[in-house]
């Protein structure tokens, strides 16, 4: 079943966005690992995926609405300048403004996407993370720096290489276990990259090191 999403009209110029949460850690995941970030993770997504880890994202109006200006306050509050927007989907919002203020402010910018939803801001870095669910459109897949596929079982492996058609030639490759199969799927990603090399295991370091 799909979640039911509320109040959510796409690419309405906003001052002001659904903030889940925002939190300052070290990524954990993909390309940019290891590194100080400020996360702010959006409310809203329709994707629906259902080993999805944060589920309570899914309904934008759960969340309460935070202007543009006091998210990058909140951020600029600590020494990081790296900003990583997830979510939810967070291309279900026009990230335009909190862009712009975020590069103002000295900070670069990141996305964790599906690529679901049509581009919207001025990003340094876009992580493209493809779901069976609801498939990237093609516009955005030319335009990833990373492609991050989520491994649930052995047929993933084949459906990510379809992906890895697709992106540019730069596009950094990255295979990640879902968090409840990692015992599983693991090894299999391990042997996989061993013989693709053009691919990287993503681990999800933050689990392991318990911060957010």
């Amino acid at each position: 079943m799909q979640p039911e999403i509320s109040n959510i009209t796409p690419h309405r110029q906003a001052q002001s966005l659904p903030v889940m949460e925002a939190f300052y850690t070290i990524q954990g995941e993909g390309y940019h690992q290891g590194k100080a970030a400020y996360f702010v993770r959006l409310g809203g997504c329709d994707v629906g995926c259902v080993w999805c880890d944060v589920k309570e994202s899914w309904d934008a109006s759960a969340h309460p609405q935070q202007t543009i200006a006091g998210i990058v306050a909140a951020a600029a509050s600590h020494p990081g300048r790296l900003a990583v927007i997830t979510g939810g989907e967070p291309l279900m919002h026009d990230c335009t403004a909190l862009t712009d203020e975020f590069h103002h402010a000295g900070f670069s910018t990141n996305i964790e996407t599906s690529g679901a939803y049509p581009l919207s801001g001025e990003w340094d870095w876009i992580c493209l993370s493809p779901k069976k669910f609801k498939a990237p459109l093609p516009e955005i897949l030319p335009l990833a720096n990373e492609l991050k596929v989520v491994i649930y079982n052995k047929t993933d492996f084949e459906w990510a290489e379809q992906w890895a058609a697709r992106v540019s030639p730069t596009c950094k490759l990255f295979l990640q276990p879902e968090w409840s199969k990692s015992s599983i799927v693991t090894p299999l990603i391990i042997e996989y990259v061993k013989s693709h090399p053009q691919w990287e295991f993503s681990l999800q370091l933050h689990k392991y090191i318990h911060v957010p």
